[in-house]
């Protein structure tokens, strides 16, 4: 580690203060006291979480898949808790139109290994019609176990852009939690790693020293052209996109409304 020479602080233009080891631990130390106290109010929601009350609801319900229709119970895979992420979708638009917000969700839990070792299922349900939805799902290189629910309705239908939790016993089914917005981050570690950056998710929103580079819109990463230039254009597609196999560059999102 680079270190000065003096006591006094050096600073260059946009970038964190230089000191010396020693000055650096000692606030570092002073932030960790800061983090121990969040980490410890998040046991205790995630306390408070496991205390709500839960509502049944009818787990014979059908939805589609892969294998056609099958009950809503199947998606536990014989397992007593489930996690769902709610995936909007956009009728009749191309891969590259589809929801980005979405896309940027489902693309961080591809693999639900871990969850499924402590007995818990994941699966993403969408309003999409499976004819549409499998083709999308197997452009993306999807592994996790995808579901229509259209014209289904809450608790496993419903507004998407949703990570809902659900509980059987035997043959009945509760809803326990749901959320959505910035609660949706539980699933995307990428942005827990921006923020223990200097620069962090680089969003006008954050709060950053003077000096610092100008931030973007927020939620800039969720799509990209074929430069890798973030933006929202009729070029764009969401970000991963751009990973897959013949995936080219797109002239329009051909989208034909609001996603639902």
């Amino acid at each position: 580690m680079t270190t000065t020479s003096d006591e006094t602080t050096t600073r260059l233009t946009g970038r964190p203060p230089i000191v010396d080891l020693a000055t650096w631990q000692a606030a570092r130390d002073e932030l960790l006291v800061r983090e121990k106290a969040h980490t410890r109010a998040g046991d205790a929601l995630a306390a408070a979480r496991r205390r709500l009350p839960m509502v049944e609801f009818d787990g014979t319900v059908e939805v589609t898949g892969a294998a056609g229709p099958v009950p809503f119970l199947e998606l536990f895979q014989e397992r007593d808790e489930l996690v769902v992420y709610k995936h909007m979708w956009h009728d009749g638009a191309p891969h590259q139109g589809q929801c980005e917000g979405c896309t940027w969700a489902a693309w961080h839990l591809k693999d639900a290994v871990y969850l499924n070792a402590r007995g818990v299922s994941f699966a993403i349900v969408t309003t999409g019609v499976w004819e549409e939805v499998a083709p999308f799902v197997d452009f993306m290189g999807y592994t996790q176990p995808w579901y229509s629910v259209r014209d289904t309705a809450e608790p496993v239908g419903g507004d998407m852009g949703v990570i809902a939790c659900y509980l059987r016993d035997g043959e009945r089914v509760f809803l326990t939690y749901s959320t959505t917005g910035r609660g949706n981050e539980a699933v995307n570690p990428s942005m827990s790693l921006l923020d223990m950056t200097p620069y962090g998710r680089g969003e006008t929103w954050e709060d950053t020293p003077e000096g610092w580079p100008e931030g973007r819109g927020a939620c800039w990463t969720w799509r990209s052209d074929a430069e890798g230039n973030p933006t929202w254009g009729e070029t764009s597609r969401p970000v991963p996109q751009w990973t897959r196999p013949g995936a080219a560059a797109v002239e329009t999102l051909g989208r034909r409304g609001e996603c639902h």
